[in-house]
């Protein structure tokens, strides 16, 4: 295995981003310059407004900045076109968002699945065998042929953390991944994404509670655009769900 530990995953160098809303600009990026390197485990907060979100939709692809570079695996992002920022996002990035957006009449397995139909590369056969991969990493194995509304809602996240492995990214992006969560279920899904990242995933994380970015190991503290605080989390919580004194969530009677 090649020795990725010190490798530059992620760096922004003055990154601007400016919206024209008629004549006013906002200015949500001013100047953003960091780098995550290959098996960190970042969490990214601030208050609405602060820049947060727009740094992670560009950071995913998913918009491009105004000035400044952005660099993926070394790679500059800014002058793509929208067909390879497609592409990268499919086979360099994997997303988990709040509301989950699996498809809810397809099974688990097939939701899994579904970054990998883009492929020409890939069988039949291979797809099946690497969504099961991903499905036993957040230990769903049991669970493929199950629809969505047959999983409680740690377990259709856990799914929708699969099918952000099924690709193996350069990094995994997480945007509230624990909003719509209660105690427990978000805990379990923070053990999920500490286990991965033990195993050497590099996962960027936005939330708003401090006590989920604290299971992180660097805070990034983002402010009218700014960066505020980036520092290392001196005391990462553990996430555990056998260290909470609450009841088991409630399984979905299939």
């Amino acid at each position: 295995m090649n020795d990725t530990k010190h490798n530059e995953v992620i760096r922004t160098e003055q990154l601007v981003k400016i919206y024209t809303m008629g004549d006013v600009e906002v200015h949500a990026l001013r100047g953003i310059t960091l780098k995550i390197t290959a098996g960190e485990f970042v969490a990214i907060m601030g208050a609405s407004g602060s820049g947060k979100s727009t740094f992670m939709n560009i950071i995913g692809c998913l918009d491009i900045p105004t000035r400044g570079e952005y660099y993926l695996e070394g790679v500059s992002i800014r002058t793509r076109t929208k067909d390879e920022l497609a592409a990268i996002r499919n086979n360099k990035l994997g997303f988990v968002f709040q509301g989950f957006n699996l498809l809810s009449r397809t099974s688990a397995i097939e939701n899994v699945e579904l970054p990998l139909m883009y492929s020409n590369h890939v069988t039949t056969k291979e797809r099946h065998r690497r969504a099961m991969e991903a499905l036993k990493a957040v230990g769903l194995e049991s669970r493929e042929h199950h629809m969505p509304n047959q999983l409680s809602g740690g377990q259709q996240q856990r799914v929708a953390i699969a099918r952000a492995l099924v690709n193996n990214p350069a990094v995994i992006l997480a945007d509230e991944p624990t909003g719509n969560l209660d105690t427990r279920t978000s805990v379990e899904v923070m053990e999920v994404f500490q286990t991965l990242n033990a195993e050497g995933k590099t996962i960027v994380l936005i939330t708003h509670e401090n006590d989920i970015a604290e299971y992180a190991k660097r805070i990034i503290v983002f402010r009218d655009g700014h960066v505020k605080s980036d520092s290392p989390v001196l005391r990462q919580r553990v996430a555990s769900v056998e260290l909470l004194r609450l009841p088991a969530e409630e399984e979905v009677q299939t």
